[in-house]
């Protein structure tokens, strides 16, 4: 597991599948985020069967073969969509492509499983929100830092236990370690990657809108910057926003790319969680200066004061839940409502974001 690039960090956790061999069979399309690795090892933990991968650069795809090497390389995105053993496909593609690649996996009968940020417009969201309306198949995403990240998954555990009340506030910090050189050029072109609100921001309105529990929320405030790097004129490498959810419960959230070469992570993510009878802050990458492990779980509530290192031990059920709701048409992993509305408000937080680069910096 590449810790140091966040783009290439794709966990792995302990094998429990809720299917056997070849009951439920995806395939991987697209592999332009390193991210697909994350999503085809949860897959296949919770027992899903690997049987295609396609990409336009056949080195990517050759490349996955070799991770994975029990996949057939496909001689055409065609090839896999037209094969009926096939139930989900799975894809990473530029961000802007997303979109159009789901409504095709869709039109073929299949459920759809993209990286996030799963739109960069709102013209998107409203067409894929079609289509799952006219071929009822799913649109699901990778909102990897709530979904395969042990610490949030057992702080979403402790909230529906009630250890801290009822969930008032969520605070967000999403800092990641730029590695310009190594980034592919679409990731500096704005319409391509959407935006950085649009892009890491959507882990954070996701997470937000999971631990409050709420089904709607507003963007009350946000801004972006390219603080500095001039040289890529459309990066934003900073960006922030104030959500106000339809429960009363607020978000503020921060997301950068300015993680220091001196952290042992991508990047120092934090999320604090304040409830009426007490608060849980999540280390979710590193606990600096004092364990380069991840996965720290701080609770504060009526009892005391507690800190649980729950790395390797708690889990990814997202994806053995996902596999299930497939099979079964139930929403028990994410419901699409759920899944739309994060998209949804990154995308009007980018929208609405005041550019607050000085000219003179």
């Amino acid at each position: 597991m590449q810790k140091n690039d966040g783009m290439n960090y794709a966990p792995k956790g302990k094998p429990n599948p809720v299917v056997g061999p070849g009951e439920f069979v995806i395939a991987a399309v697209a592999l332009d985020h390193g991210h697909i690795y994350g999503m085809v090892n949860g897959l296949i933990e919770a027992g899903a069967t690997l049987k295609w991968v396609y990409d336009r650069d056949r080195a990517k795809a050759e490349a996955f073969a070799r991770t994975y090497p029990q996949v057939t390389i496909a001689a055409s995105e065609e090839e896999i969509l037209a094969d009926p053993q096939v139930q989900l496909v799975a894809g990473a593609a530029v961000t802007s492509e997303r979109c159009a690649l789901g409504l095709r996996v869709m039109d073929a009968g299949k459920d759809y499983f993209t990286d996030k940020a799963p739109f960069t417009t709102l013209e998107q969201l409203e067409s894929a929100r079609a289509k799952v309306r006219e071929t009822r198949r799913k649109y699901m995403v990778y909102y990897s830092e709530r979904l395969h990240v042990e610490s949030a998954v057992y702080a979403g555990q402790l909230i529906e236990q009630g250890a801290i009340g009822r969930v008032l506030q969520v605070t967000g910090f999403g800092p990641h370690r730029l590695n310009a050189t190594s980034r592919p050029e679409w990731f500096f072109q704005k319409k391509q990657y959407g935006g950085i609100l649009c892009d890491i921001g959507s882990h954070q309105v996701e997470q937000f809108l999971f631990y409050a529990g709420c089904k709607q929320a507003e963007v009350l405030h946000s801004k972006v910057a390219n603080y500095s790097n001039p040289e890529y004129p459309e990066l934003e490498d900073f960006g922030d926003a104030t959500l106000l959810g339809d429960n009363g419960a607020t978000q503020y959230f921060r997301v950068d790319w300015f993680t220091p070469d001196g952290l042992g992570s991508w990047g120092d993510g934090r999320t604090l969680i304040l409830g009426t009878a007490g608060y849980i802050e999540l280390r979710k990458y590193i606990d600096i200066a004092r364990d380069r492990t991840g996965n720290h779980v701080y609770l504060v509530n009526q009892e005391g004061e507690y800190h649980f290192h729950v790395d390797g031990q708690v889990g990814y059920p997202f994806f053995g839940e996902l596999i299930l709701d497939c099979l079964n048409r139930t929403e028990n992993a994410m419901t699409q409502e759920h899944a739309f509305m994060a998209a949804e408000l990154c995308l009007k937080a980018q929208e609405m974001a005041l550019d607050v680069t000085r000219s003179d910096s």
